[in-house]
């Protein structure tokens, strides 16, 4: 029987009620734990993976990932990651839920701070070219794990500011690197496009269907898409559909054909054709893979 991907919810089992947690990867990597970490897993939290000695690779939504000192992952709530195990990696993991950002930062910041984990919207590694701001950032990880450990009326408070801080030295260090899309005029309604296509895409592919749901025409919508992106609304909704074709495959025992019929593909050759095209592999040779 195939076995299913491993969800992961959030349990800092010590203080369950701060929704934030910091691990060292060392310590994750010596763990028991119900779950096999260099197996995909999907996280159900934000994770920052800050590696500040080491070489290796990380995967996220099956892209491998290779890192080394000063590497920074950001991985959002109900992305699938796997670790590779590195006995010589040192590092840390930040692990926070949408719960602490809501209720710790203003709503503009948590905005910002969702936007920053938006894989739509930035690529999910940074590196610091920066001796200097990579050496910065190291101290404040490291005073932000030495408050947590604390534990007092008040570590949770200076936790919050140093992460707040954290966030935003991360959003300098890609706009220095230009590799975070810039607040835009369009981005409230790709937000919105984005998540009714994370929702719908086994539903509908076409996009008339979502100008439809966001009472627009499709040359409007394909507007809003290149602006905030760079790519065509039909280009960015075969994207996602593509990555929800990928969890069930290997999060699901159902055949091909199920998942071609599900996907509204009346002779499931069509859906090997449309995923090879967009993967370069065939559903089951990915689903062997992974």
């Amino acid at each position: 029987m195939k076995k299913r991907l491993a969800e992961i919810d959030f349990d800092n089992q010590r203080n369950p009620n701060s929704f934030f947690d910091i691990v060292k990867v060392e310590d994750l990597m010596q763990r028991s734990l119900d779950h096999d970490i260099a197996e995909n897993h999907l996280v159900k939290f934000f994770i920052i993976f800050f590696v500040y000695e080491g070489k290796g690779k990380h995967t996220i939504d099956f892209v491998d990932y290779p890192y080394e000192d000063g590497t920074v992952f950001l991985i959002r709530k109900g992305q699938i990651q796997k670790f590779s195990r590195n006995k010589n990696v040192r590092g840390y993991l930040l692990v926070f839920t949408e719960e602490f950002i809501i209720s710790h930062l203003n709503q503009l910041e948590a905005s910002k701070t969702l936007q920053l984990f938006n894989d739509s919207l930035s690529f999910p590694k940074i590196g610091f070219n920066d001796k200097a701001e990579f050496k910065d950032f190291t101290v404040l990880i490291k005073h932000m794990e030495m408050e947590f450990n604390i534990v007092d009326d008040f570590s949770i408070g200076i936790t919050r500011s140093v992460l707040h801080i954290v966030i935003t030295k991360l959003f300098r260090i890609k706009g220095k690197n230009g590799v975070f899309v810039k607040i835009r005029k369009y981005m409230p309604q790709f937000l919105q496009f984005q998540e009714l296509v994370e929702r719908n895409c086994l539903e509908s592919r076409k996009v008339s269907y979502y100008a439809g749901m966001l009472n627009v025409s499709t040359k409007t919508l394909n507007n809003i898409v290149n602006q905030v992106v760079n790519s065509s609304a039909k280009t960015f909704i075969d994207e996602r559909a593509i990555m929800q074709a990928k969890r069930l495959l290997i999060n699901t025992e159902l055949s091909v054909k199920e998942i071609a019929y599900r996907f509204g593909f009346g002779d499931p050759s069509n859906f090997i054709k449309y995923f090879r095209n967009h993967t370069g592999t065939s559903p089951e040779s990915f689903r062997s893979v992974h």
